[in-house]
């Protein structure tokens, strides 16, 4: 469906609105936590409003006629039908950061968020861009608590507003009313959600007619795709940008498990430039590479035409090239030529983990494979958990629910959900244009492509890290460069790489890299100059 007909006024303001919402058979929310602070950003002291609330988000098809009536001062009698229904909705919990005495017009307003699916934002919340953040320096296990909450030098707060969205039953967001979870967990039911949620927010805080951008991190930069296209299509609303990071578009094309879907080797191919990276960190190369950005070019170019055509032959491979091909395997990963060959030339991302530091008895990281811990089974085909996650998972969550509840003055009575507590995930999603796709795993270039083909003027930024193997930075770049979209449109899309993993910015050097960059992205979008 493309964009709906609407003619709405809106008037802009730049006093933000702090009402809270309340509804009948809903997730009672707490009345909106409104805190103020300074950030220290480049040498410039920035002043801000940070306001911790929910608002409340309806299902599919919703109509909203008695509610808004009801606020009228009209009365409507409720048939008993209506009262049974009790409708699916989702409160969703949020953190905004406003920088004080700017017009809403004249500044921009960035919506970030993780992934999962389920997670909670605590990570882009305390790791990005807000004015607080985790100090995680080093590939290291942090020490145990107490841990230190520093000064954010690279929030982004010196070139837009923040919002932190915690998903539908995520963090302190919680969902409720009938068949609730089938409603809201799910690709189409979470992106609706979300529009849905930055619909209200503008509305809330009056910031229609600001520079508005997306920023999605892992599982986050599929809903953005998702959510960008409703937003054009549905609410009629054009954002500047889109920011993405770590991203994946096309669960197909995943090296988490490409041996249960054989015959599709992409995430094979995609991942190598990933491995070699990570060898050659770790120093498990056969001749180690001065330049690494060099070395990956060639690993890339290696992997999209000899390695790809290796791998369509299949079983007509001739011997001798199986063995050549192997034995460059070797050269870019550091496995062993004979494990290569028993794996039939298709390594999966588990199986590097736990193989390429076999011989020291560590495992290697999947968020981030400049982590290494000891080995949970020597024996054990792929690895059974992650390094860099329980490295640095206990510092985030302490270090949040510590400044959630006394510094922004907000949920002290509830329980932060890291993760959705519901087993319930519906991956059918409607592509732009096309009924479900087959039952299985979602893909959402399309709707990318949608959105930048309806609104010519959207720009979009991939960002990924060298070290990232839950959604490798090639991976990435691959699908960017398959959009169904005129090619001319390419032009709207621009990439940075990083030499950190999946959460690029628990890396000090590259958080200040990607701040960076995003700031000058946003600069050159905004239409402010």
């Amino acid at each position: 469906m493309l964009r709906k007909a609407l003619f709405l006024g809106v008037a802009m303001m730049a006093t933000p609105v702090l009402a809270a919402e309340t509804a009948k058979n809903t997730p009672a929310p707490n009345a909106d936590s409104v805190t103020r602070g300074t950030v220290v950003v480049d040498g410039m002291t920035i002043p801000y409003q940070a306001v911790a609330g929910t608002i409340l988000v309806h299902g599919a098809g919703y109509n909203d006629s008695n509610e808004v009536l009801t606020k009228r001062g009209i009365k409507v009698e409720a048939g008993k039908d209506d009262e049974e229904k009790n409708p699916p909705v989702a409160s969703m919990f949020y953190t905004a950061y406003f920088k004080d005495g700017v017009p809403s017009a004249k500044r921009p307003i960035t919506f970030l968020y993780n992934g999962g699916p389920g997670s909670a934002s605590v990570w882009v919340h305390m790791g990005t861009f807000g004015p607080r953040r985790v100090n995680t320096p080093g590939d290291q296990h942090l020490p145990a608590a107490p841990y230190a909450l520093i000064n954010n030098p690279q929030s982004l707060l010196d070139v837009s507003d923040v919002v932190f969205v915690d998903a539908p039953g995520t963090g302190f967001s919680r969902i409720a009313g009938k068949d609730a979870a089938k409603e809201f967990l799910g690709v189409d039911g979470d992106g609706e959600a979300f529009t849905h949620f930055i619909s209200k927010f503008l509305a809330k805080y009056q910031r229609y007619n600001s520079p508005k951008y997306l920023f999605g991190e892992s599982y986050g930069t599929m809903r953005s795709a998702v959510v960008i296209n409703d937003l054009e299509q549905e609410e009629n609303i054009d954002f500047n940008g889109v920011i993405l990071l770590s991203q994946i578009l096309n669960y197909d094309n995943s090296a988490d498990g490409p041996q249960f879907n054989p015959g599709v080797d992409d995430p094979y191919v995609l991942a190598l430039p990933t491995y070699a990276a990570t060898a050659w960190y770790h120093h498990c190369l056969p001749q180690q590479h001065a330049d690494l950005k060099a070395f990956l070019k060639d690993v890339e170019h290696f992997a999209v035409t000899d390695y790809t055509m290796a791998l369509r032959q299949g079983a007509d491979l001739p011997e001798n090239e199986r063995q050549a091909i192997a034995e460059k395997l070797h050269d870019y990963t550091g496995l062993p030529v004979d494990y290569i060959l028993r794996s039939d030339l298709r390594v999966n991302g588990g199986q590097f983990e736990q193989q390429l530091q076999a011989k020291t008895g560590m495992a290697t990281g999947r968020l981030d494979t400049r982590y290494s811990s000891p080995t949970l089974d020597p024996m054990s085909k792929e690895v059974d958990y992650d390094p860099q996650s329980s490295a640095i998972s206990s510092a985030y969550v302490t270090v949040f629910n510590d400044y959630v509840r006394n510094t922004l003055k907000y949920g002290t009575d509830e329980t932060y959900r890291l993760f959705n507590p519901e087993d319930h995930w519906d991956n059918k999603h409607t592509q732009p244009g096309h009924g479900y796709q087959p039952k299985g795993v979602p893909n959402v270039m399309s709707d990318l492509a949608m959105a930048i083909k309806t609104n010519p003027n959207l720009h979009v930024m991939l960002n990924g890290g060298y070290y990232d193997l839950a959604t490798p930075y090639y991976e990435g770049i691959y699908e960017m460069k398959h959009l169904p979209m005129p090619l001319n449109l390419q032009k709207n899309i621009e990439y940075a790489q990083y030499s950190s993993g999946h959460m690029v910015y628990v890396d000090p050097t590259a958080l200040q890299q990607l701040h960076d960059n995003v700031a000058a992205f946003i600069r050159r979008t905004d239409n402010l100059h």
